[in-house]
């Protein structure tokens, strides 16, 4: 049942969705990975589970609890595969070996990201990791996940690093990775055609955060806000006690 379910999930899942009774909220089809939504937007019974899902995260069993249109809310239990040491050692040595290719110029490092690579991200964009932050190709060293970071730092420009191991933040698991610097840029002031993307995105935040202000301050003149006796010696950052 319902609770039965949830009460594994708490005690058996090791999804962040656990301490929710494994409930992960309304999610449209393209917010779930594509394995997770084919299974789940096919149940039609809340008193049935699915069968195993394995997606990149692990091993998934779904429950339905309901459906709004094309959104649909579901509790899951997911077990993570352990990556064992012979499988990490095994795939150093084939990385290591990679890596031996592309500097004897039998591929590019390009190439082998593209036939060899498991992240999905990546692979499809030359190797080349995608900042979250800045939507660009660019990184401060602080925004780099540890592991790489402390590998690129010693990484002249041009220079493939030899394999390591690191943890993928998607799914926290260890994986085997090697990494090529392609650019690095020294302090400096903020130039236009340097750091476009980034002045852009600092504008638009700047706008964004104005037009919020305008609006809140024209809705504070045609809005009545009662403010219980406890919370009016507040600071606010708007005049709500309009003083």
């Amino acid at each position: 049942g319902e609770s039965d379910f949830s009460t594994l999930a708490l005690l058996y899942s090791e999804d962040g969705s656990a301490m929710s009774g494994g409930e992960i909220g309304f999610k449209s089809r393209n917010d779930l990975v594509p394995e997770y939504a084919n299974v789940a937007f096919n149940l039609n019974d809340p008193k049935k589970v699915s069968k195993i899902v394995e997606t990149e995260f692990g091993y998934h069993i779904i429950q339905l609890i309901e459906k709004r249109g094309d959104r649909i809310n579901t509790r899951h239990i997911l077990l993570k595969p352990k990556v064992n040491q012979k499988d990490l050692d095994s795939a150093v040595v084939k990385l290591d070996s990679l890596r031996k290719d592309i500097l004897a110029n039998k591929y590019t490092f390009e190439q082998a990201a593209l036939y060899v690579s498991q992240d999905k991200d990546s692979r499809n964009n030359k190797g080349l990791m995608m900042n979250p932050q800045t939507h660009t190709t660019l990184f401060e060293m602080a925004d780099l996940p540890d592991e790489i970071g402390k590998v690129v730092d010693k990484l002249q420009v041009g220079e493939i690093s030899e394999p390591f191991i690191a943890i993928n933040k998607s799914n926290n698991r260890q994986q085997v990775a090697m990494v090529k610097l392609v650019r690095r840029i020294e302090a400096h002031k903020a130039d236009l055609a340097e750091d476009f993307q980034v002045l852009k995105d600092m504008y638009e935040n700047k706008r964004k955060a104005e037009i919020i202000d305008e609006w809140v301050k024209e809705k504070q003149k045609k809005t009545y806000v009662h403010i219980s006796e406890g919370w009016r010696n507040c600071e606010f950052k708007y005049n709500w006690r309009k003083q």
